[in-house]
């Protein structure tokens, strides 16, 4: 009987047993167990198309018979090298990580070859560490030879993409020799360098290890002396390694060996990938820029930078480009005509009107980067900018990004409205003017700045529809971007103008959105809200309807507040005539 059950026919007919209902299943799992105390049986079995994955699935089912029969058969078949691979398939890894141990070294560069081209889930990653794979994928690393040593770090490669796994890697103290393998002249170790460029990437993408060992400069030492696979990897370790809170330090010191001019005439690489990259390591560099760093983007570097924008069909390589842009100080005048001469503002505003489609993190990036380019090209202290700005539509696009973007877009945007709403005053036509050769509209004429005011040419907050977003971002909790929106409103209430623009900011609900603010807590969003409330309160219809809503905050304040804010409150109080009353609390 026992030789009749070595036919194929019948042992297939047993396997198909193993997807019927539990019964059948359990009896099938158990027949082969029997079955497999022979040699024969034993060969075949794995042959069987469906079996081994059958068996997997048996194994992790609820069915605690079948299960401990299953493993029982999976153990005895697994002695055979091609069962335990098709059992890995399957996602049942032991049987390959006992090879990887106890294997021969040929088995154990097939176990790593396998592991290396198998297309892994995140669990089957985890699986595979929990189950001790990269301990002696690294014993073959650091010990074998070069066919071991490249299969073991193509399966590292492909286990390190897990955050857990990576820190698995760190504890075998693999990081030194990785870095002595990439640093190393010897050719025959040449293809060992792409993975591991890639799994130094991956470190350097979740931990700080390579910030502490401070290997940042001995990378980028290597940038001109890789392959572009290699190339790529290192400058994501780089990037990686500059992006963490904590190297503020190691910035400054890849700047000043040489990254910046190592980076920017990888611009004109024309492997997209490699440019891509080299772009997010300049963004990232770009940070915290000193004027003398800033001296090597030359124009020829900003015009490639400009032209990225312009041409790139990424919404990451516009938003890196743009980014590195808004970060060059605003006060480099050098800077400010280059980009005039690349015609700069019209393309940024040809893609905000374009849009991205999307609410991704590239958008995000690029909507805070064009608000902070707009602040350089809107500086207080040069009209002709401004009027460029203006010219290209920078204040419809800047009023839009009041109420589409980020903390970050807004408080960039109002202060670009700021600096604009500065000079407008001095800007407007006077109602009263004899050089006007054709009287404007009656809807130009602006109430607030008691004359003729067009968006292009005075910069009007209030005909650009800019004061309604900027009351609304009062009742956002970012104090930086209240405090900018502030400082743009408190524009209308300059000393020519005060009382027009309280009267705009107290029809638009505006004095108890400024009311509000002072609850906030943030000492400089306080000082500007008083500042505004003392001139709105000059005017006694905003004192008689907002004066006891204010009162009763303002005298808690001064009991309480900060001793710097004590004058400017009892100012507010003596506008609304409780000074005397209210003297006690002083």
């Amino acid at each position: 009987m026992q030789e009749k059950m070595t036919n194929i026919e019948l042992l297939s007919a047993v396997v198909k047993s193993l997807t019927r209902d539990t019964e059948e299943r359990r009896e099938a799992v158990g027949l082969l167990l029997e079955l497999s105390a022979l040699p024969a049986v034993r060969r075949k079995i794995g042959r069987i198309q469906g079996c081994i994955v059958m068996l997997v699935s048996i194994l992790n089912g609820v069915d605690p018979v079948s299960s401990r029969d299953a493993a029982k058969l999976l153990d005895i078949l697994s002695n055979n090298t091609q069962n335990a691979l098709l059992m890995a398939e399957a996602g049942y890894f032991g049987p390959l990580v006992q090879y990887l141990n106890k294997g021969c070294d040929m088995t154990k560069i097939l176990m790593a070859t396998t592991l290396s081209r198998l297309v892994l889930t995140d669990h089957s990653k985890l699986t595979l560490g929990q189950d001790g794979a990269i301990e002696p994928l690294v014993r073959m690393f650091n010990s074998g030879k070069l066919e071991s040593k490249l299969s073991a770090l193509n399966a590292l490669q492909n286990l390190s993409s897990l955050t857990e796994n990576v820190r698995r890697l760190i504890g075998t103290g693999i990081v030194g020799s990785l870095l002595q393998l990439l640093f190393s002249v010897t050719s025959v170790l040449m293809t060992l360098r792409e993975p591991a460029s890639a799994i130094l990437a991956r470190i350097a993408e979740s931990e700080t290890v390579l910030v502490n060992l401070g290997v940042a400069q001995q990378i980028l030492s290597l940038l001109n002396l890789s392959s572009p696979v290699i190339q790529g990897h290192l400058l994501e370790a780089l990037n990686s390694i500059a992006s963490l809170p904590c190297a503020s330090k190691e910035r400054r010191k890849m700047k000043e060996k040489g990254a910046l001019q190592l980076i920017l005439p990888l611009l004109k690489e024309t492997k997209m990938k490699i440019r891509s990259k080299a772009l997010n390591l300049l963004y990232t560099l770009s940070e915290d820029l000193t004027d003398e760093s800033t001296a090597h983007f030359d124009e020829t570097h900003l015009f490639y930078i400009v032209n990225i924008v312009l041409s790139s069909t990424s919404d990451s390589e516009k938003a890196a480009a743009v980014g590195i842009l808004s970060n060059l100080p605003v006060s480099d005048k050098k800077v400010t005509d280059a980009l005039k001469r690349a015609n700069l503002l019209p393309i940024l505003v040809s893609i905000m009107d374009l849009g991205t489609g999307s609410n991704s993190p590239a958008k995000s990036i690029l909507m805070e980067s064009i608000a902070g380019i707009a602040i350089r090209f809107t500086s207080s202290s040069d009209k002709k900018l401004q009027l460029l700005s203006a010219k290209h539509g920078v204040i419809a696009l800047l009023v839009k990004l009041l109420s589409s973007g980020s903390a970050i877009t807004k408080l960039k945007a109002a202060t670009a409205l700021g600096q604009l709403s500065q000079n407008s005053p001095s800007l407007r036509r006077s109602r009263k003017s004899r050089w006007l050769c054709v009287a404007p509209s009656v809807d130009a004429y602006c109430e607030v700045h008691d004359g003729y005011c067009f968006v292009s040419s005075t910069f009007c907050l209030i005909k650009a529809g800019a004061v309604s977003p900027l009351i609304q971002i009062l009742e956002d909790k970012d104090w930086e971007a209240v405090e900018a929106a502030l400082n743009a409103l408190s524009t209308l209430l300059q000393d020519e103008i005060w009382e027009g623009g309280a009267n705009c900011i107290a029809k638009l609900s505006g004095v108890q959105a400024i009311v509000n603010v002072l609850e906030a807590g943030d000492v400089k969003v306080q000082e500007k809200a008083l500042w505004m409330l003392e001139r709105i309160f000059r005017v006694e219809e905003h004192r008689m309807k907002y004066g006891e809503l204010a009162q009763v905050v303002l005298i808690e304040m001064a009991q309480r507040s900060d001793s710097t804010l004590k004058s400017t409150v009892a100012k507010v109080l003596a506008v609304l005539e409780l000074l005397l009353v209210q003297s006690s609390y002083f």
